[in-house]
């Protein structure tokens, strides 16, 4: 039985104190479920603008999408997140991934580690996290974990309520977008994972969706985004699960569609996509 949909918008600009809480208050009119933050430099820092995220609403569930365990060790994590989550009267859902840019490691003076290290970090700091949190007494916050490699994959069938799919593969230092073709893979790879774990339930997938455009003209609006995916026809990029293209019936009826096919049922969105997906999420509650 497919999940209730659950909305999302990932906030990327700083700005002052009201203009944060401003554009707070508007994700909560359109309807939004969760503000979320990721741990970019240059972004906004996670815990402190999720706090004041929590303050200037209501509604909404605050979180990380997703925090880089290699910025993180998991004492002083914990008590970001323990603190965070009693600020916030529980709304606190905690997003962790391997991190992947390397320029940022290099600005902070951290080492980058190739992929294989960075994922044991993540799995140490997600055991430890656990660990910490049992031992202080505190529950932890809903967990998603962000990643598409198999050992990702594995890691989050045995510990996370949400998987996050980032939608594409890092090769050779840059993304590759995953064909809808192989995105049915990865999301099959993780289930046989999640029943190999003997979960009680199956996670809340989460799909980020990177463009969100309504129009009457679905390919002319693709056009320029056809160079950054080079490897597929014009027909797979129409059907790529990481784009809302069309009229708003359109895209609810394709989001629909791939709740069904893979299960997503948690999407988010950029934060510059915020006004333009606001009209979905409410042909996708009343439709």
């Amino acid at each position: 039985m497919a999940l209730p949909f659950r909305f999302a918008v990932n906030m990327l600009k700083p700005g002052t104190g009201e203009e944060w809480r401003a554009r707070c208050r508007r994700a909560e009119e359109l309807g939004y479920d969760l503000i979320l933050v990721p741990d970019h430099l240059g972004m906004p820092a996670p815990f402190p603008a999720l706090v004041a995220a929590a303050e200037a609403t209501t509604r909404p569930r605050v979180g990380t999408f997703v925090l880089n365990a290699g910025f993180w060790n998991p004492a002083l994590l914990a008590r970001e997140v323990t603190t965070t989550d009693a600020l916030t009267a529980g709304r606190l859902e905690l997003g962790l991934g391997a991190g992947y840019v390397r320029e940022e490691h290099e600005r902070a003076g951290i080492d980058f580690l190739p992929p294989g290290p960075r994922v044991d970090h993540l799995t140490r700091t997600v055991e430890e996290l656990e660990r910490i949190l049992d031992t202080e007494g505190a529950s932890r916050p809903p967990l998603l974990i962000g990643g598409n490699g198999d050992r990702v994959l594995r890691l989050a069938a045995r510990h996370a309520d949400v998987m996050a799919f980032t939608g594409g593969r890092t090769e050779g230092g840059r993304v590759e977008v995953l064909s809808a073709e192989e995105m049915d893979e990865r999301v099959a790879t993780y289930r046989r994972f999640e029943k190999e774990a003997d979960r009680l339930a199956p996670a809340e997938l989460n799909l980020l969706l990177q463009r969100v455009v309504v129009t009457e003209d679905r390919a002319t609006a693709l056009a320029d985004f056809l160079p950054y995916v080079s490897h597929l026809s014009e027909n797979q990029v129409l059907e790529l699960p990481l784009l809302a293209v069309g009229s708003v019936r359109e895209i609810a009826d394709r989001l629909r569609e791939q709740r069904e096919r893979y299960g997503f049922s948690y999407l988010t969105v950029l934060d510059d996509a915020m006004e333009t997906f606001g009209p979905v999420i409410e042909e996708l509650r009343t439709g």
